[in-house]
């Protein structure tokens, strides 16, 4: 079988980089076709991932909509010469491209307030793959669900080892304790109108919780010269076993907030944008993995009693536990239903009938 991937985002190359190692291992060819965004060339370099990019994420509208075209346009160039039977992706040019191919499309979100990308892939899409947890509702004709989280599929222990190199990198040690706080730029489409910790309360947040602990800001864009001396560096690809490694993971990123709940670190997402995921309402509900909150204040709060709890680390790991008992192996279900897709489909679909 021939498949393409579609990659526009670091997160994405972390959920895709298991599957497509086994779908290759298995004898299938694939093509990944990249985005240039953010750190999303770095990590397909490390991984030693073959790609091709078509296009660069624009902040803009009008950049948004030139993509559209522009994006579009090179994919289906690419894919005519690739050939594909199946494409995989989020967002919504390689969907296009496999309407104009009459090739099958499987796109992949697990992003509910997307609502923007999910309105243009949407139509042009066979099937839509979320995790069971996922809130918007979807034609149950298209919609195949998963029990787990995106996540999983690169944090899973039978893929993710922490590497404990990260702390030696930073004159860190097993038993220091220290603290992840993360600022987004809230630039993405799905961002407007959306808030998390408010500038003037991110000064009050490193005082206060650096009482307990060494504070690492990680932000997506250039913060004030106050804060410089937080700044986290490390090589990107390290910073999972970081924060594996971190007695409390605070901030505005949804994806770092999951990130951390997984591996068993305590994790707080400040974001009005928090009510419409179904992971976080699952991780919190289920396991008491994570909280969220609309209100800086009170999430700094949750925060401070976290960390006068000298057990807390020890719980969350314990939760954890009973997490990874419970859902599935991501990547082996992904890798199973793309390799056996339509077949797979059709046979899930009908099992949900039965239940």
């Amino acid at each position: 079988m021939r498949i393409i991937f579609g990659v526009s985002h670091p997160k994405q190359v972390h959920i895709r980089k298991n599957i497509v190692r086994n779908l290759i291992k298995r004898g299938h060819d694939v093509q990944i076709l990249a985005i240039d965004k953010d750190i999303t060339l770095y990590l397909l370099n490390i991984y030693g991932m073959g790609y091709e990019v078509y296009g660069r994420h624009q902040r803009d509208i009008p950049g948004k909509a030139f993509n559209i075209t522009a994006c579009t346009y090179k994919a289906l160039t690419i894919a005519r010469q690739f050939k594909p039977d199946i494409l995989v992706a989020g967002n919504p040019y390689l969907a296009y491209v496999s309407k104009i191919l009459r090739r099958s499309h499987i796109m992949l979100t697990d992003t509910e307030h997307a609502a923007l990308s999910f309105l243009l892939t949407y139509p042009f899409t066979d099937v839509v793959c979320t995790p069971s947890c996922f809130k918007r509702k979807i034609n149950p004709r298209k919609h195949v669900s998963y029990n787990g989280y995106g996540e999983l599929a690169y944090l899973h222990p039978n893929y993710f080892k922490p590497d404990p190199s990260v702390l030696d990198d930073l004159g860190l040690s097993k038993d220091d304790r220290f603290i992840i706080l993360r600022f987004v730029a809230w630039q993405a489409s799905h961002d407007v109108g959306q808030y998390g910790i408010s500038p003037a309360m991110r000064m009050e947040y490193v005082l206060k919780l650096e009482k307990y602990a060494k504070v690492f800001i990680v932000a997506e864009e250039k913060q004030k010269k106050e804060f410089e001396k937080y700044k986290l560096k490390i090589l990107p690809e390290k910073f999972h076993s970081l924060l594996n490694y971190a007695q409390l993971y605070i901030g505005e990123g949804g994806s770092t907030a999951t990130e951390a709940a997984i591996l068993g670190t305590p994790s707080i997402h400040v974001s009005s944008t928090a009510k419409y995921c179904g992971n976080f309402e699952d991780l919190h509900k289920n396991y008491k993995l994570i909280y969220t909150f609309s209100d800086d204040r009170q999430a700094l709060e949750k925060a401070m009693e976290i960390l006068e709890d000298p057990d807390s680390k020890r719980k969350w790991r314990q939760r954890r536990e009973k997490m990874l008992k419970e859902k599935i192996d991501v990547t082996a279900f992904m890798t199973d239903f793309i390799e056996n897709f339509p077949e797979s489909f059709y046979e899930l679909r009908e099992k949900r009938g039965r239940e």
